[in-house]
């Protein structure tokens, strides 16, 4: 294909992921006792036996570094209520956790308010373009009550059930 088919794809191809509604999630680590975070919209569950999840790291990430030296990462699934949140975690910078609740769980950093957390251990990492993809077994758990965010066609939101007509 030449350049500009490859650039016509790549254009068209942003537009329909887009499309697709997603989780967001802030994926923490510590690296030694500062803990580090970045939101992403790329992770999925991927086995129930044994419970394991991906999630999709740029290749330049810090965080991607330290979990390659660590082998551990948190998943912090956020509520609803935390689009400020998953936008603090995806800009760059040291001080993300500044004025944000958390704990230490499973040794990694918590997130309060999360709709959901899981603590996992890395599996592998898988090259893939200019990301890479994180492969967690799952070593701690927690829920609430309260909707996730999700991210669609380029805005927040959560996901609603649809009404049945009767």
């Amino acid at each position: 294909m030449n350049e500009t088919v490859l650039d016509q794809v790549a254009l068209e191809f942003r537009e329909v992921m887009a499309k697709v509604c997603t989780p967001v999630a802030v994926i923490t680590a510590f690296d030694d006792q500062r803990p580090h975070g970045t939101t992403v919209s790329a992770f999925t569950s991927l086995s129930m036996g044994p419970p394991m999840i991906l999630v999709s790291l740029d290749r330049g990430s810090d965080l991607l570094a330290i979990i390659r030296r660590t082998g551990r990462f948190g998943v912090n699934v956020l509520a609803h209520d935390q689009a400020d949140v998953a936008m603090r975690f995806a800009r760059k910078g040291a001080d993300k956790f500044d004025g944000v609740d958390w704990s230490d769980s499973a040794q990694l950093p918590r997130l309060d308010g999360a709709a959901g957390w899981l603590g996992c251990t890395t599996a592998s990492l898988v090259d893939g373009g200019d990301h890479v993809v994180a492969l967690g077994n799952i070593v701690e758990t927690g829920v609430t009550s309260t909707a996730p965010l999700t991210y669609h066609d380029r805005v927040f939101g959560t996901h609603r059930a649809f009404e049945v007509a009767r």
